[in-house]
């Protein structure tokens, strides 16, 4: 079983001829993704590797029949490509793009909703279900079929944990980015939901983004759900001591130019100690503060929870 995709999927690239869109849509199709058309404007009539490219969504959904819709073009023009998938009717777009202007998502977002599709992004890495089908950045080679669900906000820790859990002999039903930004489609719960109602994930693993705090909000509302899945693990809480990334990096630096001001108040008229300036990084902890204990206890709870549901 898998959630949103799987290998009925019949997908088509929006921004195909581009640099990013031509290298992931060879990426998905040696995953085995079912890549059924292309649509870059003024090209329409031509193919990419035996893919064919059409002007419009509407006229590669015409003649294609595909239900999912994967974006790669510029931020400028990202959310008229998504509101033009979900014009056409596409079920389910994936918008890899980043950097879309708020504004701008606010209005496709709202437009998707109201034609009754879904939207996963924008600034995700997308979506896998191992052996199936591939919509996105993710790395291949990393995915293995299994009970986990993994859902996440941060790409990089996505891929950390995907790979940890399939080293350990632990692979996913479906992994689900859902992206980094501040308006986004498809949420945690949205997302929880759909393991819970699958069958086959035993367990989830839900990862947030460093410097957010949307996944601790969003699992005092989705214990229920989480349990449905058969457990949960919250991962991606803490950084490295003294680091700021993610959404509020700008809040972050803020605070940390207040604190430096207080400080050079404090200490005017004094003579700096120089030594006391001379911090040394630990040498036990990465540039993420992400240590390979931490996927080694990802991986036993998530043992444990499917061995529990499972019996």
């Amino acid at each position: 079983m898998s959630v949103l995709v799987d290998r009925s999927s019949r997908v088509l690239i929006q921004g195909i001829t581009g640099r990013e869109g031509t290298f992931h849509t060879g990426q998905m199709r040696a995953f085995g993704t079912n890549i059924v058309a292309g649509v870059s404007p003024g090209k329409g009539g031509s193919d990419q590797d035996g893919v064919p490219i059409f002007d419009t969504v509407a006229d590669a959904v015409a003649a294609s029949g595909a239900n999912v819709s994967g974006i790669f073009v510029p931020p400028a023009f990202a959310a008229d490509a998504i509101m033009e998938s979900a014009a056409a009717g596409i079920e389910l777009t994936v918008c890899i793009t980043e950097l879309i202007p708020v504004h701008d998502m606010i209005r496709a977002r709202d437009f998707v909703i109201r034609a009754g599709h879904q939207l996963l992004g924008a600034n995700c890495p997308g979506i896998v279900t191992p052996d199936q089908c591939k919509v996105g950045i993710i790395p291949n080679h990393i995915n293995t079929p299994g009970p986990v669900g993994i859902v996440g906000r941060s790409g990089t820790l996505t891929y950390e944990v995907i790979q940890g859990l399939g080293e350990a002999g632990m692979g996913q039903t479906t992994s689900v980015g859902i992206g980094g930004d501040p308006v986004m489609g498809l949420s945690f719960p949205d997302v929880l939901q759909r393991f819970a109602d699958d069958a086959e994930t035993h367990a989830v693993v839900l990862i947030g983004e460093i410097g957010g705090s949307d996944e601790e909000n969003r699992r005092l509302d989705s214990r229920d759900r989480i349990r449905q899945a058969g457990g949960g693990i919250h991962l991606g809480a803490d950084g490295a001591a003294g680091k700021a990334h993610g959404p509020r990096w700008r809040d972050h630096q803020r605070e940390h130019r207040q604190r430096a001001e207080q400080a050079r108040c404090a200490h005017r008229g004094r003579r700096r100690d120089r030594r006391h300036h001379r911090g040394r990084r630990s040498p036990h902890r990465g540039a993420a503060g992400h240590a390979p204990s931490l996927i080694g206890a990802v991986a036993s709870r998530v043992s444990v929870l499917c061995a529990t549901t499972t019996e």
